[in-house]
C-alpha cells in the first residue's frame, strides 16, 4: 500500500498494514499530506461569498406598515415595553422610506407612544408645541387670535343650528377647511377652529385628519404615524369609527388620526361606506361639531370629493400669497349649494390694544369673511 493509499485510508477508518513501517522520509511525506487536506477541508468549509447574504435574523423588511417585532408566541403589531429602557442608539435602526410612500419607519419612541395611544384610546395633546405654532390652546382663553377664532365660528354655529329669520343649513355640522395650494394655513386654521368650538359649553367637537397622504394635522397632535384611523374604518367594514376616536386632554374634543396610507384612499374617500360614515355622524350626532382637515383643492382629488359630504366649508387664503387664479380655480371644485366663508390668513391689521399680543405669528390675524347666495 502507497503512502498515499495509507493516507487516504487513514482517513476512512482502514488500519493501515502493522507490518510495514513508514521510514523518517515516509512520515515526512504523511505529515505534509495532512498539512495540505487542512486548507483543502477549510476551503470547502467557506461559504459563498458570491451568494447573496442573508439580513440579519432582527432586519425586517420595511413595507410602510410599522415594525413588527418577533416574538415566541406570536408577532404583535406593537412591541411590549421594554424592561430595559431605551434601545441604545448605537443599535436604533434608521429611519427607512417606505418604497411605495416615502413614510419613514416609526422611532422606538413613537412605537411606545402608539402602543399607548392605541391601548388608552386617548392623546395628550402637546400644549407648548401648538402655542409656539401659533395655535390656539385652552392655556390663553383672552388672547388676540382667541378672539379671531371667536368671530370666525360664529357663523359657522349658526349656520348648524339656525335661528328665527333662517333654517339650519342641511348637514351643517360637517364642517371641511381646505385652501387652494399647499402652505396656505389650513392645517392652522382647521385644528384652532376645532379647539375654540370646544371652548364653548354645549359643543363637542370630532377633529378628523382627513388628509391621508400628509397627516400633518395628527403629528401637530402629537399622534405618530401609523396609528389607526380614518382609512382602516373605511377599508375594514368590521371596524367602526368609535374603535379609532381617541379621547383628549381638552374635555369636548374627540380626534380620529388619518389612518395608515392607502393607494386607493381616493376611492375610499368616495365610497358608499364613507356617504354611510357622514350620513351617520351627522344625523346620530347632530350635537356635534365635525372639523375636517382636508387636502388643498388644486394638489389632490380627495379634497374634490370631501365637499360633497360637508355642509360648510372654510375655505383658507394665505394673504399675499395665494395667486388670485389658484382661488377661482379652486372654487370651481365646490359644489353652489356649499355655504363657503373665507379665512385670510397672515393678515397684519393694527393689534387690538384690549388683548395680549402674541407676536408674529404663523396665522396671525385670520378674518372671516362668509359668502351670500
Amino acid at each position: 500500500m502507497s503512502i498515499i493509499e495509507r493516507a487516504v485510508g487513514g482517513g476512512l477508518g482502514k488500519e493501515p498494514d502493522k507490518e510495514a513501517k513508514p521510514d523518517k522520509a515516509s512520515r515526512s511525506a504523511i505529515e505534509a499530506s495532512e498539512s495540505q487536506s487542512t486548507p483543502v477541508e477549510r476551503e470547502s468549509e467557506r461559504p459563498e461569498f458570491d451568494a447573496p447574504l442573508a439580513p440579519p435574523a432582527d432586519t425586517q423588511a420595511y413595507t410602510g406598515e410599522p415594525a413588527q417585532p418577533q416574538t415566541d408566541e406570536s408577532q404583535s403589531l406593537l412591541p411590549d415595553d421594554p424592561d430595559d429602557g431605551e434601545v441604545p442608539p448605537a443599535t436604533t435602526p434608521a429611519p427607512v422610506p417606505s418604497p411605495v410612500f416615502g413614510r419613514s419607519r416609526p422611532t422606538p419612541q413613537e412605537v411606545q407612544t402608539l402602543k399607548q395611544i392605541t391601548r388608552d384610546k386617548f392623546v395628550n395633546l402637546p400644549f407648548d408645541d401648538l402655542r409656539s405654532a401659533g395655535i390656539l390652546t385652552p392655556a390663553i382663553p383672552r388672547s388676540a387670535i382667541a378672539e379671531e377664532f371667536r368671530t370666525i365660528k360664529r357663523p359657522l354655529l349658526k349656520n348648524i343650528s339656525g335661528d328665527a329669520m333662517t333654517d339650519p343649513i342641511k348637514q351643517g355640522n360637517l364642517i371641511m377647511v381646505t385652501s387652494a395650494l399647499e402652505g396656505d394655513g389650513k392645517t392652522f386654521t382647521s385644528i384652532s377652529l376645532a379647539i375654540s368650538i370646544a371652548m364653548e359649553q354645549d359643543k363637542t367637537v370630532l377633529f378628523i385628519d382627513a388628509d391621508t397622504a400628509k397627516a400633518e394635522a395628527g403629528r401637530m397632535l402629537g399622534i405618530p404615524p401609523h396609528c389607526p384611523g380614518l382609512i382602516d374604518v373605511l377599508e375594514n367594514s368590521n371596524m367602526h369609527l368609535a374603535d379609532v376616536t381617541l379621547q383628549t386632554n381638552i374635555e369636548k374634543l374627540r380626534v380620529v388620526p388619518a389612518g395608515d396610507l392607502h393607494t386607493h384612499a381616493n376611492e375610499l374617500l368616495a365610497s358608499e361606506r364613507m356617504r354611510q360614515l357622514m350620513h351617520q355622524i351627522s344625523e346620530e350626532y347632530s350635537d356635534r361639531v365635525v372639523v375636517f382637515d382636508s387636502p388643498p383643492l388644486l394638489l389632490t382629488t380627495e379634497a374634490a370629493v370631501l365637499t360633497s359630504f360637508m355642509g360648510q366649508i372654510v375655505f383658507v387664503v394665505a394673504a399675499d400669497m395665494t395667486p388670485q387664479h389658484a382661488v377661482n380655480q379652486a372654487i370651481e371644485h365646490i359644489g353652489e349649494d356649499k355655504m363657503v366663508g373665507m379665512v385670510l390668513n397672515r393678515a397684519r391689521r393694527r393689534s387690538n390694544p384690549y388683548f395680549y399680543s402674541y407676536g408674529d405669528l404663523y396665522g396671525r390675524h385670520p378674518g372671516f369673511t362668509p359668502e351670500t347666495e
